[in-house]
């Protein structure tokens, strides 16, 4: 028989959350928690919880009309999707990363990559599933929330969680919708357009959004092209940029500190 854990009432606070660092549109939250029942609540956003816990712990869940009785081991995914009401109780020491997409932008996102009605777009309740591209998008994001304000930046950010999504849509809703696929790269003149934008915004924070605005183009979309294009990702480019004008700076009386806020880094360190 399995002794019934300690029922506490509040929520649990996270190890660590990018509420801290001033992420936009997503939230990444890591939790490491001893055996415990949380009280029936409900997330305003998409959430995908991602198990991180080093052996095998039995959980109880309900999510909505759905219940879940089983073991949970590295690497399994829980997919919630908003406003439903669950319940969680877990029988051993617990460790996962929860993320939460904002239904507005999931809903953008279907927007600009299928073919369906956004108002029509549900995800599906899933317990204890495997998604080798969620796991690692969600790892990635993990390493940038333990890498702070270090990290490689927003715009990375941004990339990783249009990825997830379009994941979550493929994959996780109920009408199953089509990704609009482009092919053939970008041609020169967008690709000069966007070089152009980038290196006269060197200094201030680019988005994924207003490169793919500048050509027209959606947002996934945009940072696939470009990579089949120029061979890395966005952000890449925006970094090797970044540190080819340090380069530059190195050479004038500047204290580096100075350097890395006139390139556009967070701070020194990054």
């Amino acid at each position: 028989m399995v002794e019934r854990p300690k029922k506490l009432l509040e929520n649990p606070l996270p190890v660590i959350s990018s509420k801290d660092l001033g992420w936009e549109s997503i939230i990444v939250e890591e939790f490491q928690q001893p055996p415990r029942i949380c009280e029936p609540d409900s997330w305003q956003e998409h959430t995908i919880a991602l198990c991180l816990a080093n052996k095998p712990l039995r959980i109880w869940q309900a999510i909505g009309d759905r219940s879940y009785s089983g073991i949970y081991a590295k690497g399994d995914l829980t997919i919630t999707p908003a406003d439903i009401f669950n319940s969680y109780q877990a029988y051993g020491d617990d460790h996962y990363v929860l993320i939460r997409i904002p239904t507005d932008l999931v809903r953008q996102v279907a927007i600009e990559t299928t073919n369906s009605e956004p108002n029509r777009i549900e995800l599906i309740t899933e317990f204890r599933v495997r998604n080798l591209q969620l796991e690692q998008l969600a790892m990635m994001l993990r390493t940038e929330l333990h890498q702070g304000n270090s990290g490689v930046g927003q715009l990375y950010i941004e990339s990783l969680t249009y990825a997830l999504i379009v994941n979550l849509l493929r994959d996780y809703s109920g009408n199953k919708p089509a990704i609009t696929t482009y092919q053939g790269g970008l041609s020169d003149r967008q690709v000069l357009a966007v070089t152009d934008y980038v290196n006269d915004c060197l200094t201030q924070t680019i988005k994924v959004k207003d490169l793919a605005k500048l050509l027209g183009i959606s947002r996934f979309h945009f940072s696939r092209l470009f990579k089949q294009t120029t061979g890395v990702s966005p952000h890449q480019y925006v970094m090797q940029q970044r540190i080819e004008l340090a380069k530059q700076l190195l050479n004038q009386d500047l204290s580096i500190a100075q350097i890395a806020l006139s390139c556009g880094f967070n701070s020194q360190s990054h």
